[in-house]
């Protein structure tokens, strides 16, 4: 059976790099969410009208005498709680919010503005073919597949690549938002809570989805730019696994929040560390390691693949990410708090 050991996911602990990559995930998700009015917070929880009993039409109960009706249970308390403003939501955007994977997509705008070969292409889409089918997170490959995509948009402008993300979101991602997902946000953002996309894919690619879906913010992975272009390298490391944990952790932090009475929602067993630390998780569309896993700890589990396994085609993010990560505030204030 040890040759069949690669085919087994491994769970990693946080490390300073994962701690490095959380933190500047929660300061550039900051800063996005306050140049950017929070549509929801001006507005306010505008919670349903509580529905009005229907009139009965028995007649009135006889005088025989009867046995004492069982107690009525208690009603489910209400979640998610109008007004908590120390409560949040925090949702992976991958097979989660959105069919498929954002950097896959991503990359098919880039592929058709020229930013890159066909082979690059598909030597791209092979390394994450790999990392699906094997589900290991091997640190050469891993590597490999980092500096590729990095080398990509190296040199680039910040403002150049958010421009592009905004049409690649209309040709490819607009149309692949799982309602069922996107109903399970509102319901957080009308009972006045923040609510926040947890990605491995770019910072920049994850704010834009965050902002077309009227959501507060987003978390994903930063790379380093200097004058508003990239560098081509990573701050810390990917938003993946740990390292999303960290995020979730500093965000709340700042944002003064009770993990305890927030929730998260992720489809992939990846995201156990950070479904762990929320008082309320959710198996979104899981896989069968998360499904396990969540039944044996009395997790909710949501499905909206219509009947179906949705296949995992294209380039998962746990292994492209960075590849078009900027945050470049984030970065600077945080090289300039360690140095």
């Amino acid at each position: 059976m040890a040759a069949l050991g690669w085919l087994t996911p491994r769970r990693r602990s946080a490390t300073a790099r994962s701690v490095l990559a959380g933190e500047a995930a929660a300061e550039a998700a900051r800063k996005s969410a306050h140049d950017t009015p929070d549509t929801a917070a001006q507005e306010g929880p505008q919670p349903a009208s509580p529905e009005q009993p229907e009139p009965t039409t028995e007649p009135a109960a006889t005088a025989e005498p009867t046995e004492p009706a069982a107690p009525a249970e208690p009603p489910a308390p209400e979640f998610p709680v109008v007004g908590d403003e120390k409560a949040a939501a925090f949702f992976d955007l991958d097979n989660t919010v959105m069919q498929g994977a954002a950097l896959f997509h991503f990359g098919r705008g880039l592929y058709k503005r020229h930013f890159f070969r066909k082979r690059e292409l598909v030597r791209f889409a092979w390394q994450q073919a790999w990392f699906r089918l094997a589900g290991v997170e091997d640190p050469e490959h891993m590597q490999d597949a980092r500096d590729s995509a990095l080398s990509i948009v190296k040199g680039h402008r910040v403002s150049e690549l958010m421009s592009i993300g905004e049409e690649i979101y209309d040709e490819y991602m607009a149309e692949r938002i799982w309602p069922g997902t996107r109903a399970l946000a509102q319901a957080h953002l009308d009972a006045g809570q923040k609510v926040w996309l947890v990605t491995a894919a770019p910072v920049e690619t994850a704010t834009i989805i965050a902002r077309r879906l009227g959501l507060t913010g987003a978390l994903g992975t930063v790379a380093e730019s200097i004058g508003g272009v990239y560098t081509g390298k990573l701050v810390g490391e990917p938003l993946h696994g740990p390292a999303k944990a960290e995020a979730v952790r500093a965000l709340a932090a700042a944002e003064n929040l009770d993990l305890t009475r927030c929730a998260a929602y992720s489809d992939s067993a990846n995201d156990i560390p950070m479904l762990s630390i929320v008082g309320h998780p959710y198996a979104v569309n899981p896989d069968a390691h998360l499904r396990k896993h969540a039944r044996e700890r009395g997790w909710r589990l949501r499905d909206y693949r219509t009947g179906r396994k949705a296949a995992r085609v294209g380039i998962p993010a746990a292994a492209g990410v960075g590849a078009l990560a900027g945050g470049a505030a984030a970065a600077v204030a945080l090289h300039r708090r360690r140095h």
